[in-house]
């Protein structure tokens, strides 16, 4: 798996940092992590992350990028919506109503998702709101698989591999989510999209491939 690299310091933080609301973010990391019985060390190992980096988050120090989770969630073959959501009873069905989308909020918008319950999925399909200026984060994500992503209000510019793509109303972007990306509304206008993660590999097998035990993808 490719690595990307953060700063040792909680520097990311200034960057779309997910805020923790309601929901403890570096605690729920720290959980997921000790229930797999990886030390903090091996998952920085994987992630491509400092161990400081790591440190802070967990304890609550710093709010870590959106870009820096999706790191974390490859490491540990999780969804990144398992650090927002309780653990949940798990179903083969999922059918949410509008009014049942329980969104996370970070500073400059809100990413809910649309399959929380569903058991052993190996897509994740999100509803990701943001305001002017709302990004990924500084360092390209890159996990497993591919992403697709359909533009539902305004624009949002997704730069993969080096290319820029401007998404308007309808428009759509699918491409391997091993190629480097970030994405950004660079308008002046809130934008909204639906963004689904689909994963091209059983869970637990980028941690193997990494020397971790084997683990269960949902938590």
């Amino acid at each position: 798996m490719a690595k990307t690299t953060a700063p040792a310091s909680g520097a990311d933080a200034r960057h779309t940092p997910v805020a923790r609301g309601d929901v403890d973010v570096g605690g729920r990391l720290r959980s997921l992590r000790e229930a797999r019985q990886i030390s903090i060390r091996a998952l920085a190992e994987a992630s491509g992350l400092a161990v400081n980096t790591l440190s802070l988050i967990e304890n609550g120090r710093t709010s870590p990028s959106v870009s820096t989770l999706q790191q974390i969630a490859v490491a540990l073959s999780l969804p990144i919506t398992a650090f927002f959501t309780p653990e949940t009873p798990r179903s083969r069905l999922v059918f949410l109503k509008a009014d049942q989308h329980q969104p996370t909020t970070f500073p400059h918008g809100a990413l809910a998702d649309l399959g929380v319950g569903m058991a052993q999925r190996h897509i994740e399909p999100l509803l990701l709101s943001l305001v002017p200026g709302a990004g990924s984060g500084p360092q390209p994500i890159i996990h497993p698989g591919q992403e697709f992503v359909f533009c539902l209000e305004g624009h949002i510019s997704y730069t993969v591999d080096g290319q820029h793509y401007l998404l308007g109303l309808g428009d759509s972007l699918l491409f391997e989510s091993v190629l480097p990306h970030s994405w950004e509304n660079s308008d002046s206008s809130p934008a909204r999209a639906l963004l689904v993660l689909c994963a091209s590999e059983p869970a637990g097998s980028a941690a193997i491939r990494h020397g971790l035990p084997r683990v269960m993808r949902d938590p």
